[in-house]
């Protein structure tokens, strides 16, 4: 009698109708159970198949911000993710595509941001709600952290970070000013830097969310 095949570890798997590879580390787009939902987003750990050939993926999800205990907050980028401790072990079939979980400091140098690019620094309980690094630097009068999605101009005095709004600046303004001074330092000069704030300039710290109801 032959003897029963059992579960064999994969290197890769071929995603289903498309010649994308995928690969144990890789971060993919899972198929939601409703087609309005936007696509899950899961770091793959393993890959295995069954003795009947059906291939399995271990995964370990991605929160977008509206679905942690504190939800959406104001400085949550469009494209930003946690990196949670939920596993679940899902059909492969369920793979989609790809995509890449960048680094907030890799996310904030792109040129360009395409569809299937996303960033996380945060990591996320999702039984407790926690998050790790529980503070994070603040920037601006507000004292809200980097929002990779909103327009912020540097001091030349204080070498702080401000949001252009905050300062009253519209888009079009800050096209034609050469000089940036925040109401600290001089009112009346005015020029934009508009490269990405560094954590190093002048930065305070926060949590990075409340819970529901704070």
């Amino acid at each position: 009698m032959a003897k029963k095949r059992g579960k064999r570890t994969l290197e890769h798997y071929q995603i289903r109708g498309s010649d994308k590879i995928v690969e144990v580390g890789d971060c993919v787009l899972m198929r939601p159970p409703d087609k309005d939902m936007e696509p899950f987003v899961a770091k793959i750990e393993k890959i295995e198949a069954d003795a009947g050939n059906k291939v399995k993926v271990r995964v370990r999800w991605y929160y977008r911000p509206e679905e942690s205990v504190g939800g959406r907050r104001q400085f949550h980028g469009e494209k930003e993710l946690f990196l949670s401790d939920h596993y679940d072990t899902c059909t492969a079939e369920a793979i989609e595509g790809k995509c890449i979980v960048h680094t907030f400091k890799n996310y904030t140098r792109l040129e360009s941001v395409g569809a299937d690019d996303y960033f996380c620094r945060f990591e996320y309980k999702a039984a407790t709600g926690g998050f790790s690094p529980d503070r994070v630097a603040v920037y601006c009068k507000c004292e809200m952290p980097y929002n990779p999605d909103v327009l912020m101009v540097q001091c030349e005095g204080c070498r702080d970070w401000f949001h252009a709004k905050c300062m009253g600046l519209s888009t079009e303004e800050i096209k034609k000013i050469e000089r940036f001074f925040c109401p600290d330092c001089c009112e009346d000069k005015k020029m934009p830097k508009k490269t990405s704030p560094k954590e190093k300039h002048s930065a305070r710290s926060r949590t990075p969310s409340a819970r529901r109801g704070d």
